[in-house]
């Protein structure tokens, strides 16, 4: 992790990374033949932007309540082997892929959080792991649901 030198160079590097992650959902919505999945990534790349525009807000001096809320881990994406991205994905290999960049993202945030120095910012940083575990989550049901039940 980066030795920070301010509050707000953490800031810009998560809103970075929040704009990448919009721009992959986007592409990875692109790549999708299944209108439902494309919808799910598209929907995704808008919370991606939802959390940019949060931390936007917190570098400008807003305050936000953090969540207590705890989201389950199926793990499937721990016991998958990595997906390269490409735009020949399938279906099968663009959930792995998005549950491997979620559970980055989880930990990017936790790690964030325990650099932050700022109890406050700790937990904004806190509440957006969890909002990425909500993702992953929700990639790992899917794959669950028409990946597992299809092999």
């Amino acid at each position: 992790m980066n030795q920070w030198k301010s509050v707000d160079e953490i800031l810009d590097f998560a809103i970075g990374n929040e704009e990448q992650a919009a721009q992959f959902y986007n592409d990875l919505a692109n790549t999708m033949d299944r209108p439902w999945m494309k919808d799910i990534f598209l929907g995704f790349a808008k919370e991606e932007i939802g959390h940019k525009k949060k931390l936007m807000d917190i570098k400008s001096g807003k305050r936000f309540a953090p969540s207590d809320q705890k989201i389950m881990d199926l793990k499937i994406g721990d016991y998958l082997v990595d997906v390269e991205p490409s735009e020949k994905l399938d279906y099968q290999q663009a959930l792995v892929l998005a549950m491997k960049k979620e559970k980055k993202a989880f930990k990017f945030y936790t790690d964030l959080a325990a650099t932050a120095g700022d109890e406050a910012l700790e937990q904004i940083f806190l509440s957006l792991a969890q909002e990425e575990a909500k993702h992953k989550l929700r990639f790992e049901l899917e794959y669950d649901d028409y990946i597992m039940t299809e092999n």
